[in-house]
């Protein structure tokens, strides 16, 4: 089942510009399956969006009155705080978040989060006077230390004109935060090591040798394990996708390049999951200057290669007890042979195998259908088609239920 379905959640919308992203949050939590309890608004915030576009894009009832005979007839903000899964606040302004520091309870709003016993996901949105301010940071401070989680805000432009700190946060950076408050933390104070995407190898300044490998699997496993507590170190080829919030980039270009990260990486990680795409061989030489096709004559042009160097084996090889190895063999034809052999010349303790002559999964796809050997000899899973993300939640699942029964 995907994570968001029957997920039951609380939207609350406070006083501020940034209101009208509530909007584009609310329906995005709606395409992925959240039961919205309610949504509830400070009297500012319907200054910035109505009642009716917040009900029609939450299917759910409206809360704006502490006082209401029919909202409060049986004690709605107190339902509303114990049934929800998660309440999200967005956007949180500086003067809510100085309320709930000082724990008033002087509207609806306020009286939900002292009523609230579960995790609260606050997204901050003001002037970034307003954000660096003494009091608001001492504020932000008292909210962390009470368990309240935040994400954001972003710089960048501000209503106002400046250009700072003080952003919402997207709609998708808060729902990718609210995963990651609603994830089990299994692999808190683990350090694991993730390769992803592909290498480029050098033929000449303006020319190389790739993959078509997109670096979507490996991201997506990166920010699973992030969500999960760990703290991950991404060493990534070329990719042209952003990495995940919270892990440390290692951008690199070539198999070499790459091989040199996990060098540094690899002894202090409790696991590796090498997802990458290197590239097996690279020209022996490189042309100093952008060969040229006119000095060819017309004839053909014949490279020689050289291999480069094996990170998987080299990972395996210097893999100390304690630490788990994770693959991936990217096949085309005789899954179950070609992936076992890999598995024990490799040294993995799992290995993940797809088919990457189909269209519909695999190199640059958004989905992927694959099958999972080990840790035990003869241990074989099919895992169906479905979303990458879905694919890497379940690895890193399957992964941490490993590193806990070790």
């Amino acid at each position: 089942m995907d994570f968001w379905q029957g997920k039951k959640l609380v939207v609350a919308v406070s006083g501020g510009i940034a209101a009208y992203k509530s909007l584009e949050l609310i329906r995005r939590l709606r395409e992925l399956g959240c039961c919205l309890l309610g949504v509830v608004v400070t009297p500012a915030a319907l200054q910035f969006v109505t009642p009716l576009s917040l009900t029609a894009l939450s299917e759910a009832p409206l809360y704006d009155d502490l006082f209401s005979l029919t909202q409060e007839r049986e004690m709605g903000h107190i339902r509303l705080a114990r049934e929800a899964d998660l309440l999200i606040v967005a956007p949180a302004t500086a003067d809510l978040m100085a309320r709930m520091a000082q724990g008033l309870g002087d509207d609806l709003l306020t009286t939900l989060l002292l009523a609230r016993r579960g995790p609260v996901l606050l997204a901050p949105a003001m002037n970034s006077a307003m954000w660096l301010h003494p009091a608001t940071q001492r504020n932000v401070a008292q909210l962390r230390e009470d368990g309240i989680h935040m994400v954001g805000p972003a710089s960048g432009s501000l209503a106002c004109g400046e250009v700072g700190p003080g952003r919402m946060a997207e709609a998708e950076a808060i729902i990718e935060a609210a995963q990651g408050v609603l994830t089990p933390q299994r692999l808190a104070g683990r350090r694991i090591l993730i390769t992803a995407g592909p290498t480029r190898e050098a033929v000449d300044p303006v020319r190389f040798i790739s993959n078509r490998s997109s670096g979507r699997m490996g991201f997506a496993i990166a920010a699973a394990a992030q969500r999960m507590g760990a703290q991950v170190t991404l060493v990534h080829g070329p990719c042209g996708i952003p990495p995940p919030r919270g892990v440390l980039p290692v951008a690199v270009e070539s198999a070499e390049q790459m091989l040199a990260a996990v060098q540094v990486a690899w002894p202090q990680s409790d696991a590796a999951i090498m997802s990458a795409a290197v590239s097996d061989y690279r020209p022996l030489q490189v042309a100093p200057q952008k060969l040229k096709k006119e000095a060819q004559g017309g004839q053909q042009i014949q490279w020689s290669l050289t291999e480069n160097p094996d990170i998987l084996a080299y990972a395996g090889a210097n893999k100390q007890p304690g630490q788990w190895l994770v693959g991936f063999a990217a096949e085309t034809e005789k899954l179950l042979q070609h992936g076992t052999e890999k598995r024990r010349r490799k040294g993995c303790d799992l290995l993940v195998v797809n088919d990457v002559s189909r269209q519909d999964i695999g190199f640059d796809a958004t989905h992927n259908e694959v099958m999972v050997l080990g840790p035990g000899e003869d241990a074989v899973e099919s895992w169906a088609r479905c979303r990458k993300d879905e694919i890497a939640q379940q690895l890193m699942e399957r992964l941490a239920a490993c590193m806990e029964t070790a």
